[in-house]
């Protein structure tokens, strides 16, 4: 059709618990390897396969009418979109994830206040010094592009870093000092797009129906 609805779903670790909760829904959903256009049965839906951490930034512009991404990246790319539904489930667990500040464990930080100064990497920059801020802590924040957990000590004296278990970061010999926040999935909306009757009414079918499988899960 001319005007279909611009679906994103979350690539990488999140994209095979999203292929599978939608057939659970009762959609057949198709991912072609090399290709970030997966076919759903429903040809009002067009799908684009897109990064949850920019996620946001495409629904807030429009290029997307709506897509599940995490409130983390909500928050972190402060976008301005509109929540329709939390959907909770992740790829391990239907718990939320959380992000924490994480230290060597013979680190001497004990506290938040024991950051000042230090060198923190992580991928939600914006999330971190915000956080850092409302302790009243300076610290300098870089962008970590990937495998943040083995970064410190020599490149960073800590890191905030995302977890379900902890079980990664006990690996790399790290202990958690605090919590910045838990996240978990949500269905975004574009305003305007919400705002048209068509996809609107397609949009609250979509949540309607992923909400199915995931009430019955946690009855179960």
């Amino acid at each position: 059709m001319s005007n279909p609805l611009k679906l994103g779903l979350p690539a990488g670790s999140l994209q095979e618990a999203t292929g599978e909760l939608f057939r659970k829904a009762g959609y057949k959903i198709t991912f072609a390897s090399r290709s970030y256009y997966p076919t759903m049965d429903d040809p009002e839906i067009h799908c684009t396969l897109i990064r949850a951490q920019e996620m946001p930034r495409y629904v807030q512009d429009g290029s997307l009418d709506c897509g599940l991404t995490g409130y983390d990246w909500i928050l972190e790319n402060n976008a301005r979109v509109v929540e329709l539904a939390e959907l909770v489930f992740s790829k391990v667990s239907r718990k939320p994830v959380r992000w924490v500040l994480a230290v060597p464990n013979d680190s001497p930080v004990q506290t938040i206040k024991d950051l000042q100064g230090k060198r923190i990497a992580t991928e939600v920059v914006n999330l971190t010094r915000r956080w850092l801020a409302q302790h009243g802590v300076e610290a300098h924040v870089e962008f970590s592009w990937g495998a943040t957990e083995v970064k410190p000590p020599r490149l960073a004296d800590a890191i905030v870093e995302v977890t379900e278990t902890g079980s990664s970061l006990k690996a790399n010999n790290l202990r958690i000092v605090a919590e910045l926040m838990q996240s978990t999935t949500r269905f975004i909306a574009n305003d305007t797009s919400y705002a048209d009757p068509w996809k609107r009414e397609k949009m609250d079918d979509i949540v309607l129906m992923l909400r199915g499988p995931i009430a019955t899960q946690c009855k179960v």
